[in-house]
């Protein structure tokens, strides 16, 4: 296929830990390892940023959110920053997108042309963190423990509402795109909000891991005073101290998540049968934003470097890229080049201000260039934190905290820090070198703290009198569905059908 169509599934909070090479054997998800069996599978990669926007807006782009400027789930997604549904449009693609993206600002397409359904999350500025107010919790968007104190059976929920819609316009789409109406090739992504928390089921997905051996967290809680300083500050953030967690609320937790893994299975398996009923082909990529600590250590969600937190799952089934197991950590920033490059689509008027790479070499065998870079400014942090993962080693820098070094392979529950130890010196100047040529820590953190300042005159400024919110309305034109008296009926029953009658 030289414009291959492209079928895109994002999904929200997937620990890359529990998909070492496709999902885990006990996992309930016979659609997904379906298309592990066929796909690239990379077993380390990790986000850009462990929180929802600014990963999102980071995988759409190939660029870090110290460039994007996303450094938050309030911070505005520029318009003039291309995504891959810009370069795939430019070249001629129909770009669509069903579900969720975390735009923040007016612009709630960047590049897609249609849009199916509106996003989960709101578009505004009010989610905005404030470094001018360091231990400050703004209790009505914060995470808090009440996901994991609450979890338990639900047959319809907030996101279950969401998600099932997001499914049931992907699998319309899907039909629609067969009818030929127009050809140009497509790119589809379906993006689901789940299983981000809260941690809640229907009952048949639940009653799957009722004997399941994996509801408590490998490394246990530990006492607050054995945290890292960024780890303590997540736990206030969320409010720990409100909250008593027992060892069944860990495993309902637990049962829930890996239960809504086995719902998104049924939901993708439905935009796959719609796929392969019309016998249309596609390359098919699966991803994941950030991922959940699940109760590792006593944390929860995302928001620190940890493996849980950072580490995404990635798989990519297309024509003459080689299935199989890739060790090589690469980033979900890598994803733009990726699809450009199997689009036949040059990058090169942007690429200067690109850090994503182009992971087909990678697929075959070759090295990534450099290290996985990633960044978080977000909520629970006061300052800039930002990582680089190389090799077997990932180190962690930021200017309030003591540095980190893991070896991943030795220790892959991170329980270790190297950083001290003078063994490791040699390799802990190698990272701080490549860190302070990469980032200027001071400068970072004007930018973020200015960002932060604006938006909140902005935001309380947009709030006063008449209010007019950038949330996407969908658009649906009642007058061009099904059967209007300014159509032929006949032509409508025969052009709507797929495949066509005799």
């Amino acid at each position: 296929m030289s414009t291959p169509n492209i079928l895109i599934f994002m999904v929200d909070q997937l620990n890359g830990t529990f998909f070492p090479d496709g999902p885990a054997e006990w996992l309930h998800a016979p659609n997904l390892k379906k298309l592990a069996a066929s796909s690239a599978r990379f077993a380390n990669c990790y986000t850009a940023s462990p929180l929802c926007a600014p990963g999102r807006a980071s995988f759409m782009s190939g660029q870090l959110p110290s460039r994007t400027r996303v450094y938050d789930n309030a911070a505005e997604f520029a318009s003039d920053i291309p995504t891959y549904a810009h370069h795939l449009r430019r070249a001629g693609y129909q770009t669509c997108l069903s579900g969720k993206m975390h735009f923040v600002g007016p612009d709630q397409m960047h590049g897609f042309e249609e849009r199916l359904t509106t996003d989960i999350y709101p578009a505004d500025f009010g989610w905005t963190p404030d470094y001018r107010k360091p231990g400050e919790r703004i209790d009505w968007w914060y995470h808090n423990m009440g996901s994991v104190t609450g979890a338990g059976v639900a047959e319809i929920s907030n996101q279950m509402e969401y998600d099932d819609e997001v499914a049931y316009h992907a699998t319309r789409k899907v039909y629609d795109l067969a009818r030929g109406k127009d050809q140009r090739p497509w790119c589809l992504t379906v993006s689901f909000t789940h299983p981000h928390d809260p941690y809640v089921a229907r009952k048949k997905y639940w009653d799957l891991y009722e004997d399941c051996e994996h509801l408590l967290p490998k490394v246990p809680a530990l006492d607050y005073d054995d945290h890292d300083p960024h780890a303590q500050r997540i736990f206030d953030a969320n409010d720990w101290r409100s909250f008593d967690i027992s060892e069944d609320d860990i495993k309902r937790s637990r049962r829930a998540y890996f239960a809504n893994i086995s719902y998104l299975d049924d939901k993708i398996g439905e935009v796959l049968e719609a796929l392969e009923g019309t016998r249309q082909e596609a390359v098919i990529l699966f991803v994941s934003d950030h991922g959940d600590m699940l109760g590792e250590r006593g944390l929860w969600f995302k928001m620190s470097f940890y493996e849980g937190s950072v580490r995404v799952p990635l798989m990519i089934s297309a024509p003459g890229v080689p299935t199989g197991l890739v060790i090589e950590p690469v980033s979900n920033i890598d994803v733009t080049p990726t699809l450009c490059d199997l689009a036949g689509i040059s990058m090169d008027e942007v690429l200067p201000w690109t850090e994503g790479q182009s992971l087909l070499p990678v697929a075959g065998g070759a090295a990534r260039q450099g290290a996985v870079a990633m960044e978080y400014v977000a909520e629970a942090s006061y300052a800039p934190l930002v990582c680089l993962r190389q090799g077997d080693w990932k180190y962690t820098s930021c200017a309030l905290d003591p540095e980190q070094l893991f070896n991943i392979a030795d220790d892959p529950h991170e329980l270790t820090n190297l950083a001290s130890d003078p063994a490791y010196a040699s390799v802990l100047s190698d990272f701080r070198a490549q860190a302070e040529a990469r980032w200027d820590l001071e400068a970072f953190d004007a930018q973020v703290r200015e960002s932060q300042a604006r938006r909140w005159v902005v935001y309380e400024a947009l709030r006063q009198g008449g209010y007019y919110p950038w949330d996407f309305q969908p658009l649906q034109k009642a007058s061009e569905r099904y059967m209007r008296n300014h159509m032929d009926l006949n032509d409508v029953e025969e052009g709507q059908r797929f495949p066509r009658g005799e």
